[in-house]
């Protein structure tokens, strides 16, 4: 035997690792929202502009299909899909109401700073159904944020517009330091979008709405910076496991 067989290998300590913070908040959210009856569906993260645009009546002029907010890929005809709401207009067109779907994954917006980036998590719900109204969908609400931030919650909801829904709001949460903190944006599907999909808007309602994981995730945690999620920090991603 050599001397180098006689050297003992050194004591490696291994730790095991865990879901990343963004996958456990997004798993936390479908698994609420699984609880009261929606089903999980997917689709591809890049889109046509029939589904990421025209089909949720974002018109041509709108600014979010300019290039200084979107992703176009090729001939102009393709995007990184801005939002997961695609997913659920394929799936409406292959369903019959009553329909109850959640949609999560990757979106790609041109941001970048500490609290936005180009490329960041979405996790958005549609329900339809006979005579669904906003009060079926404020009650969707209050339940997700008082699970998420606790049953003592200040909840605010604010008009705001959307082109895929009417009438819709934007929804904050009162902070521990007295400043409302936006969390979501939700509303009654528009008529126009249910047509598209070849639902009776006469006979058919819905509610909808849309979280960033991203955005829970810095509350929940709290968290500053966005940017501390993508920076491979294992001090930092240790902390949640």
């Amino acid at each position: 035997m050599s001397k180098i067989d006689e050297i003992e290998p050194p004591l490696v300590l291994k730790s095991k690792g865990s879901l990343h913070p963004i996958n456990q908040t997004k798993d936390y959210i479908l698994d609420l929202l699984s609880d009261i009856g929606f089903n999980e569906v997917h689709g591809p993260e890049i889109e046509t502009e029939e589904f990421n645009f025209d089909m949720l009546n974002i018109k041509k002029s709108h600014p979010a299909r300019q290039m200084h907010d979107t992703f176009y890929i090729g001939n102009k005809n393709s995007v990184l899909r801005t939002h997961t709401s695609p997913v659920q207009i394929r799936s409406m067109l292959e369903s019959k109401p009553p329909i109850a779907f959640t949609s999560a994954g990757k979106v790609f917006r041109k941001d970048d700073d500490s609290t936005h980036l180009p490329m960041f998590h979405q996790v958005e719900g549609i329900y339809i159904d006979k005579h669904v109204t906003f009060s079926n969908l404020k009650g969707v609400i209050n339940y997700i944020l008082h699970d998420l931030f606790g049953s003592s919650v200040e909840i605010r909801f604010r008009p705001s517009y959307f082109p895929f829904t009417e009438p819709s709001a934007e929804v904050d949460i009162l902070s521990e330091n007295g400043k409302w903190l936006e969390i979501l944006g939700c509303g009654i599907v528009n008529p126009i979008v249910l047509e598209n999909c070849n639902i009776d808007s006469k006979k058919f309602s819905g509610l909808a709405f849309g979280l960033g994981i991203e955005r829970i995730a810095m509350l929940k945690y709290g968290v500053n910076d966005i940017r501390e999620f993508y920076k491979s920090n294992l001090d930092f991603l240790s902390q949640f496991k």
